[in-house]
């Protein structure tokens, strides 16, 4: 409850100085430093939540009368002082203030003093929804909880943490849709987009999780089905040429190439298949999609050239196609080498320095730019052979992969260009943007909670959170109190 401003201030005098007592007792009595830190930190935090109650005691009731004007209606106080709770850092208080409307027992329509202290929608403070989604979006949400429980001794539970999550995620796109493109001084020379997908667990549908109504399940059958979140980034470099020589040396023999340009502006984020204000769309549609925009905002008079960096998945050629139609595809070239070692072994033992020798000759030539001798050369060595089972099998398929991919293996034009030949950047991006954080031990996911997660760890791992819980802030107090404003 709060308390008059002068008692308020006076408690906290008094809390101060038992804090200077306990320092001097502390010292006398010996107590290791650490000891007194803690100790220190939750009396403060004590003080914290009396000075804040002496902060909305200098505001009042928000009494404004016994009726006041709101949207061309006039409403009538209502009787009492209804207590509103608000859980802070600090604490929780119960404020007590006027309310109105339009006559009594109908709905509350304003609170003056709500709009003076720019309280929050919900119960808890921006500050503490802040902090918590910090640790949510690095870690699961009970340990984020527990985190938070162990530094303030308080904090919502595990349903509300997610709640919250889920709310606050819905600001993700209005945030995304109106931020500036970075500076044009500090971009590479080319621009990059680059995707990929990565299976996120679901839930299986509540009818299913009821007791005795999911069916056995058949041979090979896995008791949590995937989803699909496709991951896109898009970032500029500056151009880096080298010969097939150079790459070769890098990737077999391990040596780190000299002054290779660092990506500038990368930018993250992922979409599941889902249903957004009544139009449905794949995740892969909205990625590339997001990936479109924000190289036309980084690029409007397409002054720089754009690569588009993929693994061979045909469903996402097809969607660069038609979203990224003036993009230079290119084949990920660790792709192509993980091809290159399972035709090795077909023929070699593994870890074989022969097997070592077939992979540098054939990636030496697909550098060269000689992706069809190498393809024949496969076709030649499976029938002389006489390749059976499952080694035939795995070089056919590999034979299919270049075959199908060969638009986007011109490998000695993009050297000479300076262009990256590797997804580095998406491979990580998946990773640390949905397996690091999606995947942990038992989590299994819904559609929305998944995609509230993904909006809000790739505004984090974009490096925008703060810019975001203002902009969140921001608006919802627009959306709360602009009417009463004006």
């Amino acid at each position: 409850m709060i308390i008059s401003q002068e008692k308020a201030f006076l408690k906290a005098q008094a809390q101060l100085q038992a804090i200077c007592r306990f320092v001097e007792r502390a010292a006398t009595d010996g107590q290791r430093i650490d000891q007194a830190e803690r100790e220190l930190f939750s009396q403060l935090l004590a003080v914290g939540l009396t000075l804040l109650m002496a902060f909305v005691a200098a505001q009042g009731d928000g009494d404004a009368g016994v009726e006041l004007e709101f949207d061309n209606h006039r409403l009538r106080r209502l009787p009492g002082s209804p207590p509103r709770r608000y859980l802070s850092i600090f604490g929780e208080l119960l404020i007590k203030r006027r309310v109105y409307a339009r006559r009594k027992g109908q709905k509350v329509e304003q609170a003056p003093l709500d709009e003076r202290l720019g309280l929050p929608a919900g119960e808890f403070s921006y500050v503490l929804e802040d902090w918590l989604q910090r640790l949510c979006v690095k870690e699961s949400f009970g340990e984020a909880v527990t985190s938070l429980r162990t530094i303030l001794g308080l904090a919502p539970s595990e349903r509300a943490a997610e709640q919250m999550n889920q709310r606050m995620s819905e600001h993700a796109e209005g945030f995304r849709s109106q931020q500036s493109p970075p500076p044009g001084t500090e971009e590479g020379e080319i621009l990059v987009a680059t995707a990929d997908g990565k299976g996120v667990p679901m839930r299986r549908p509540l009818q299913e999780r009821v007791r005795g109504s999911h069916p056995r399940r058949g041979k090979g059958e896995k008791a949590n089905k995937k989803q699909m979140a496709y991951v896109g980034a898009v970032y500029s470099i500056d151009r880096f040429r080298r010969t097939a020589d150079d790459v070769v040396d890098e990737v077999c023999r391990q040596r780190r190439a000299a002054e290779r340009p660092q990506p500038q502006h990368k930018q993250v984020w992922a979409e599941m298949k889902r249903t957004v204000a009544g139009a449905g769309g794949t995740g892969r549609e909205r990625t590339f999609a997001e990936m479109a925009i924000a190289c036309r905002q980084r690029d409007p008079k397409h002054r720089k050239k754009l690569v588009c960096l993929m693994d061979g998945e045909g469903a996402l050629w097809e969607a660069a196609r038609e979203w990224l139609p003036h993009a230079v595809g290119v084949l990920d070239l660790f792709h192509v080498l993980e091809r290159l070692w399972q035709a090795a072994y077909c023929f070699h033992a593994e870890r074989s320095s022969a097997a070592e020798a077939f992979v540098t000759h054939r990636l030496q030539m697909l550098l060269e730019g000689k992706v069809g001798y190498v393809i024949g050369g496969w076709k030649r060595l499976r029938d002389a052979h006489d390749l059976r089972g499952q080694k035939r099998k795995t070089l056919t398929a590999a034979i299919h992969y270049y075959e199908n991919n060969r638009d986007h293996m011109k490998y000695d034009e993009y050297l000479a260009a300076g262009y990256p030949i590797g997804s580095g950047v998406a491979e990580g991006a998946c990773r640390h943007l949905v397996k690091d954080r999606l995947e942990g031990t038992g989590m299994r996911w819904t559609v929305n909670g998944a995609q509230a997660m993904l909006h809000l760890r790739a505004i984090h791992l974009n490096g925008c959170w703060d810019d975001f819980v203002n902009y969140r802030i921001e608006t919802e107090q627009t959306r709360l109190y602009r009417r009463s404003a004006a």
